[in-house]
């Protein structure tokens, strides 16, 4: 069994956190929380948030002044990508239990991608296009704190705003009374039988009209510098073959990868906060708030460059004027934290000095060269498949056993001797390893372990794998030219802090896991966290709440 780190869990007998003393003077209130704002910035990973904090002056200052902050929060799974990542923030379970192992995998039975919060079903508002299709909650397959909430208090309020479906949705539940996405010049949502496409989006709708109109005046807002110091990180480099120029504006700008998405994302919010009277109405509302743009610039430009200095510094201003109004709201509870982390691309570390490469674009093309002449197969049967590797027909179809079961059986220890590759094991094994005690201390996770927390029965690759660190995939200048998705620390560890305002700051450095943010709150705002949960409460001295209940530490668990 792992040793379990000091604030993941109370054993008998432990006193809880003593009540922490406001700022003289502080609007901080008593009792419990009436307003639980959480927030999701999507690839921020802990290295960014600290290479940063000594230059943020606006809600990330805030919040680093006087929050809880645990710099060495985690992720704790193995496949960090942006779905599973945000399904840990308010369930408090692993990917494994909230059903959710990629952004996207293949459907053995038809070969077809499914996306990770796909529902057929549905249909999208206000006629907005959707990237990923018509989505839904139906993939999320336990509850959330909004829907825990919601069975206790059908008057609460629950939204959720962000410039991607899936962030959105995660942190809505099942339940919500709006979940909205930024859709072109709009926000949009998505719309169940039987529901009326206008009125889900009523709550949103004269934003979208001031929005409409806002683009129709400035349909391409130029993104410049605005501070100076992002000036001294334009650099050139050469990615696949093409130079890259890091400056500002980009040469492929668009407005969906700038600092204006999450502008629009947290002025979307704080509407939502004032028109619905979050938190003033004398029930538990939630507010989610997720940030894609530090993804999407992470992605399209690195995260070493005058692109993400930029958006980091607008993204802190914006997030300041949206904290204040928050702060307006008395028995507010805010919980920023990221849903994986990143790194730079592998051209500009190794300009740097640093270590860092692509794949072998090779290594398929060979193994598979070694698979069709062992089963005498005509095509190639291991093919990528988000989490990991797939074994299937041309088709992309699942494969009958016992083929499938003898062609992964020769394929992992062909993965397993390639440079590149760490670790490659079947899902179906993984799945019968046991689970780590629920105590466990993310840093002392083996890479099996993290990988076993990502595996979802019947969900993914047949093969899941880690690359070795600082391997990227291959890079398209005006694509994705940097990425995330490992099990190395780089991509798992986080940044998460509590802020109630007008509270004095701390500094917390022992680890602390996402998993534990949904059973916390749920203690702070007195609603019975569901079974499906897989994290600990952690006792904050933050409001008037009995300590958490005591867990005790315990064997693995069962698959």
């Amino acid at each position: 069994m792992l040793g379990a780190a000091p604030a993941l869990a109370q054993t008998a007998g432990e006193a809880a956190a003593p009540e922490r003393a406001p700022f003289p003077g502080s609007n901080a209130a008593p009792g419990r929380p009436t307003l639980v704002v959480t927030i999701v910035i999507d690839q921020f990973s802990a290295n960014l948030f600290n290479q940063y904090r000594s230059r943020f002056t606006g809600g990330l200052r805030t919040l680093a002044d006087q929050g809880l902050v645990y710099t060495n929060g985690f992720q704790s799974h193995g496949v960090t990508t942006t779905c599973p990542g945000h399904s840990t923030v308010l369930t408090g379970a692993h990917p494994t239990h909230t059903g959710i192992p990629a952004n996207e995998w293949i459907d053995p039975a038809t070969g077809k991608e499914l996306y990770c919060l796909a529902a057929p079903q549905n249909t999208i508002a206000g006629g907005a296009h959707s990237e990923n299709g018509l989505v839904g909650s139906d993939q999320l397959l336990v509850t959330n704190l909004p829907d825990w909430v919601k069975a206790q208090s059908p008057d609460s309020r629950v939204f959720a705003v962000s410039g991607k479906d899936r962030g959105a949705i995660n942190l809505a539940g099942h339940h919500a009374d709006g979940t909205f996405w930024i859709a072109g010049p709009m926000l949009t949502t998505y719309v169940e039988p039987g529901q009326n496409a206008e009125a889900r989006l009523a709550p949103i709708a004269a934003f979208n009209a001031a929005y409409k109109a806002k683009l129709a005046a400035d349909p391409n807002p130029t993104w410049t510098f605005q501070h100076d110091q992002c000036r001294t990180l334009r650099s050139t480099s050469t990615v696949g073959g093409q130079t890259f120029h890091a400056d500002l504006p980009p040469e492929d700008a668009n407005l969906e990868d700038s600092p204006y998405l999450d502008e629009t994302t947290l002025d979307a919010a704080t509407y939502l906060l004032d028109s619905q009277q979050l938190g003033r109405r004398g029930v538990v509302d939630l507010l989610g708030v997720s940030l894609s743009g530090t993804d999407k610039i992470g992605h399209a430009y690195g995260t070493q460059g005058p692109e993400m200095c930029e958006q980091l510094l607008r993204m802190d201003e914006a997030l300041g004027r949206f904290l204040s109004r928050v702060a307006a709201t008395p028995g507010a509870i805010v919980v920023l934290t990221a849903d994986h982390g990143g790194s730079d691309f592998p051209e500009r570390i190794a300009q740097r000095g640093g270590a860092a490469g692509r794949y072998d674009t090779t290594m398929l093309t060979r193994i598979n060269a070694q698979l069709k002449t062992q089963f005498n197969l005509t095509d190639n049967p291991l093919q990528s498949g988000g989490t990991g590797f797939i074994v299937a027909d041309k088709d992309h179809k699942e494969l009958p056993e016992p083929l499938r079961s003898q062609i992964i059986a020769a394929a992992v220890p062909l993965l397993n001797a390639e440079p590149n590759i760490v670790l490659a094991v079947p899902r179906d094994e993984l799945l019968q390893d046991p689970m780590p005690a629920r105590n466990f201390n993310p840093e002392e996770l083996t890479i099996r372990e993290r990988l076993r927390l990502s595996a979802v029965a019947g969900r993914g690759a047949d093969i899941l794998r880690a690359y070795a660190y600082n391997l990227t995939s291959n890079a398209r200048i005006g694509g994705s030219i940097a990425s995330h998705g490992s099990p190395w620390d780089y991509d798992r560890r986080v940044p998460i802090i509590f802020w109630r305002p007008g509270e004095r700051g701390e500094e917390h450095f022992w680890p602390l896991r996402t998993v534990d943010i949904a059973p916390t709150l749920a203690n702070l705002v007195n609603v019975p966290a569901a079974d499906t949960v897989d994290g600990v409460c952690q006792n904050l001295g933050l409001y008037d709440v009995p300590a958490c209940p005591v867990v005790a530490a315990e064997p693995d668990a069962k698959p």
